[in-house]
């Protein structure tokens, strides 16, 4: 296995660790064209192996080669391994690694909207969700309560993030999903009711009998600050509001999601 010891920041191969954004990881290379994502911790990582993600090379605190990351070296045996003291990949990558393992892997051809959307009977739709802590967040209930796919629209932050990957617990790799570049309300021509979560005069509550009887559902969240747009609240065909109490109006749209999955989730009865 090559194990490559580095002393300096602006050793050749650790750039994808440091000193590329996440639009620059995004860009198509000769290894990977569909571009990079970076993994991180030996959880995550196994769970994108295991999901047909291909590893580029791994950046580790030497304890862990022969630790949580040992399995993964003797798998890829060809990958470079970058390895040096703590402080000096901390001060690479600008943050203590979370179980001392980062992987660059390659990025997935995403499914089309109409392959996600073909057997779905429940839908997440992210709209405009910026915080990749609440991304990852949002795929983790998604998937926990019996999902189906996410899709989200092109003003949210990407899944691939690193921070997402990690609250999600890898589950951002194990969820169908992919990106939606038309309207929201175009998801009714691929027979799903679209459902919008906002405040709003006409809402009704989110345990409506009608629409737990639905049988296909897109479940549409919003922004953090502002919520969902006038108009995807007005193309929707069903508004609906978590009933609550002390004068609290709204939830952070990580738990709303939770609440939201848990509610709406698939049944027997949904065939």
């Amino acid at each position: 296995m090559p194990i490559i010891e580095i002393t300096s920041l602006e050793h050749p191969g650790v750039e994808v660790y440091a000193r590329l954004t996440d639009r620059r990881l995004r860009l198509a290379t000769d290894d990977a064209p569909n571009g990079i994502f970076i993994a991180e911790s030996p959880k995550v990582i196994t769970t994108a192996i295991e999901t047909g993600y291909t590893p580029l090379s791994m950046l580790a605190e030497r304890r862990h080669i022969d630790g949580d990351a040992a399995p993964i070296v003797v798998q890829f045996p060809n990958i470079p391994v970058y390895t040096g003291e703590r402080e000096l990949l901390a001060s690479l990558t600008g943050y203590v690694l979370t179980r001392g393992v980062l992987c660059a892997m390659q990025r997935p051809v995403l499914p089309t909207v109409e392959a996600i959307c073909r057997d779905a009977r429940r839908v997440v739709v992210i709209d405009s969700v910026s915080d990749s802590t609440n991304i990852g967040s949002i795929f983790r209930s998604a998937a926990a309560l019996g999902f189906d796919a996410v899709l989200l629209t092109t003003r949210a932050c990407d899944p691939l993030n690193r921070r997402a990957l990690r609250v999600s617990m890898g589950t951002v790799l194990r969820v169908p999903w992919t990106w939606l570049t038309a309207p929201v309300a175009s998801l009714r021509s691929l027979g799903l009711k679209t459902v919008a979560l906002a405040l709003a005069d006409h809402s009704t509550t989110l345990d409506d009998p009608a629409l737990n009887a639905e049988e296909r559902i897109a479940l549409i969240l919003g922004e953090e600050g502002y919520g969902l747009d006038a108009s995807v609240i007005a193309d929707a065909d069903y508004v609906v509001r978590i009933p609550m109490h002390y004068g609290i109006d709204s939830l952070n749209v990580a738990a709303t999601a939770a609440i939201a999955c848990w509610q709406l989730r698939p049944t027997p009865h949904h065939k």
